[in-house]
């Protein structure tokens, strides 16, 4: 299992848009991903899941994988999020 934590810096925090983008990119990704926003944990794959966490600008969440291939899973899923939602 890897993690990493970011500081969402968009200021629109995590919107429609992007959230959908991030879940098709965990989609096609074979390990588990989850995301963790204060006490809630959703899968990365679920786009409601994501949605109700309700996201916002300075946020802090922490993105998981676990299974095959999951250093090159989160380093893909870092990529995006680093250019697109957070630091």
């Amino acid at each position: 299992m890897v993690e990493k934590t970011y500081k969402v810096i968009s200021d629109t925090g995590i919107q429609a848009r992007s959230a959908a983008q991030l879940v098709n990119l965990a989609s096609q990704l074979e390990p588990e991903i989850s995301l963790k926003y204060r006490t809630t944990t959703v899968n990365l794959k679920s786009i409601m899941g994501l949605m109700s966490l309700a996201i916002g600008k300075g946020a802090e969440v922490v993105i998981t994988a676990k299974g095959n291939e999951e250093q090159e899973a989160l380093q893909k899923i870092d990529d995006f999020i680093r250019k697109e939602i957070a630091e």
